[in-house]
């Protein structure tokens, strides 16, 4: 049960009759040769852990490493009970714990690469807000996480997910289209649907580039991730709707790769254009490769 392209995976569902966490399911049992109760075990762990970084900082934020984030999901948590909010609470629970694992990355805390360390909130932020807004399940979670999974792996075979290879929309790009895909599943969607989110998605921030103040992974990757939240929610919406995106997943996880190609170095994870080059972000980056301890000079 394998697939290498988004036409394949929706062959596999067609002939199964699965929805795309089942094909992905079978694909990790027969590629691995790990029993499914491993794979369920797996599954567990990093939800657990993905669930931790998402509430942890809610309650005991902390600085991130090079300081330029800490706090921001609290605050928002605490914006959230009042008459100001301008989002519902679904939005708003998938934001604030999006920015929550970002907060837990940069300082050094324990998260799940969905795909990679500074995309790892979008998931989680999305499978988190539907789980309390929807009354999810656990065992639909994980479904969530494998459907998302499933886009990961094509993206990863067919595109990239790496920053310094293709930009941010290759990060936060990707882990949208696994958000959005995961989404439309988790309320009942059908698998082309779940492709037909993810392009969307994939769309939207297409051209993104990957500028981090400093070269850390902080700002404004904390934000963008968010923003890859709210992406996914709406791609998924879209998509549940019946709204059908003209390109075809494989051919827009191909069109990514290839803008991501073309961008110039300095905007592909250098911290030589975008945000890191602005006069401010090169005065933060000039501050924070200054020596920190009283007897250094």
């Amino acid at each position: 049960m394998d697939f290498l392209t988004g036409e394949e995976l929706l062959a596999r569902c067609e002939d199964s009759g699965l929805p795309i966490s089942g094909v992905m399911k079978r694909r990790e049992t027969d590629n691995t040769e790990q029993s499914k109760e491993i794979v369920d075990a797996r599954l567990k762990k990093a939800l657990e852990i993905m669930k931790n970084s998402a509430h942890g900082p809610l309650l005991h934020p902390q600085k991130s490493m090079g300081g330029l984030i800490g706090g921001e999901a609290k605050r928002l948590a605490a914006h959230a009970e009042s008459a100001g909010c301008a989002v519902d609470t679904l939005l708003g629970k998938a934001i604030r714990y999006s920015m929550a694992v970002l907060e837990v990355n940069a300082s050094m805390g324990t998260i799940v690469a969905a795909p990679t360390a500074g995309s790892s909130g979008v998931v989680p932020g999305v499978l988190f807000a539907l789980q309390e807004e929807r009354g999810l399940s656990e065992a639909e979670l994980e479904k969530g996480l494998l459907c998302a999974g499933a886009v990961g792996c094509l993206l990863m075979l067919n595109s990239s997910v790496s920053g310094a290879e293709a930009g941010c929309q290759a990060e936060i790009g990707s882990a949208s289209a696994m958000a959005a895909a995961a989404a439309v599943e988790l309320m009942g969607g059908s698998p082309k649907m779940c492709l037909e989110a993810a392009s969307l998605a994939l769309s939207n921030l297409l051209g993104l580039v990957c500028d981090p103040i400093a070269g850390l992974v902080e700002s404004p990757c904390q934000s963008r991730n968010a923003m890859g939240a709210a992406n996914a929610l709406t791609c998924a919406e879209l998509a549940l709707s019946g709204i059908c995106h003209p390109i075809p997943f494989d051919e827009m996880a191909s069109m990514m790769h290839h803008v991501g190609r073309s961008l110039p170095m300095e905007l592909r994870e250098t911290a030589l254009g975008g945000c890191a080059a602005t006069p401010t972000g090169q005065r933060l980056g000039e501050t924070l490769k200054r020596p920190q301890c009283a007897g250094c000079k």
